[in-house]
């Protein structure tokens, strides 16, 4: 009794492994396996025929307004996404369930990343009661099934710690660089035509457009933009195997950058009219699921 009482409500998290961050051989395992979490095709064109991407990117960014909300672990909401982008490939899914399939990927992502899960009864709350927490469950084992229980995706943040401990960063800048890359980071997520890049493509386009934004550059020439992208490539450049293709070129890594940086100029536009719906509209989650319900197709 005693012992609970002094328990905190603080989420106690383990400090990083030197032995994994500096280990060469755990970044090229991550670069070998990484292939095997992405999504096989666009599925927009070849699987759904009932979903738009204009709609996953209204469920995405409700997805990533309940981690932010809830203060979820950073890897929760790419996780979520990644789950949601293999399920959409391999399974026809009406645009009705589309919020109801974010949730229960969030729940299973909060599960495996977080210290205390979202409770499938506060996911409903999140889109108003639409669908049940027997319902959220039911959905959980069909998107397990459907995903062959490989839960333990890579994803982009899996990179950032490697890439960052490579990087001749200004010791009192890691924090920043570290926040802004994984800002960067799910807002890549929320974008379907980046869904099909490699995580560690992803990892260091957002560590570039994060080191570009805070102008290190200025202070180490180490750090310009074309010395960072052939140091990117050299972090993050492997052969899998004999006669395969080398992944994260140079190129590559200067159009993900680009891509980035473009992304994010992008939102930054259109954040005044989205702050302006929020401030009008009481629940997100509500009109998410009013659109998502309409029968006239979102129009």
């Amino acid at each position: 009794m005693e012992l609970y009482c002094l328990e905190s409500d603080l989420a106690v998290r383990a400090q990083p492994d030197l032995n994994i961050l500096c280990d060469d051989r755990v970044l090229q395992s991550l670069l070998t396996i990484e292939d095997r979490f992405l999504p096989q095709c666009s599925y927009f064109q070849r699987v759904q025929k009932d979903i738009q991407p204009y709609m996953r990117r209204m469920v995405a960014g409700w997805m990533h307004e309940v981690c932010e909300e809830e203060k979820s672990n950073e890897d929760v909401f790419p996780l979520a996404i990644n789950y949601l982008d293999r399920f959409l490939t391999v399974m026809p899914t009406r645009k009705s369930y589309l919020q109801l399939l974010g949730a229960v990927c969030m729940f299973l992502a909060s599960k495996l990343k977080d210290c205390r899960p979202i409770s499938a009864e506060k996911l409903c709350m999140y889109t108003d009661n639409s669908f049940s927490p027997r319902e959220l469950l039911d959905w959980e084992l069909v998107v397990l099934g459907k995903l062959k229980w490989n839960m333990a995706s890579v994803i982009p943040n899996d990179f950032v710690e490697h890439i960052i401990r490579r990087l001749p960063l200004p010791t009192e800048k890691v924090v920043m660089v570290r926040k802004h890359t994984q800002t960067f980071i799910a807002l890549c997520a929320t974008d379907d035509r980046l869904a099909m890049n490699p995580p560690s493509m992803i990892a260091s386009g957002s560590m570039g457009a994060a080191i570009c934004g805070l102008q290190l550059d200025h202070t180490d020439q180490r750090l310009s933009r074309d010395n960072l992208t052939d140091l990117l490539a050299k972090i993050t450049n492997t052969e899998v195997a004999p006669g395969e293709r080398k992944k994260n070129t140079a190129k590559g890594l200067n159009c993900s950058l680009t891509a980035t940086l473009n992304l994010s100029r992008r939102i930054s536009c259109i954040m005044p009219v989205l702050s302006a719906w929020i401030v009008r509209l009481p629940s997100f989650g509500l009109v998410c699921t009013f659109f998502l319900e309409r029968p006239d197709g979102f129009k």
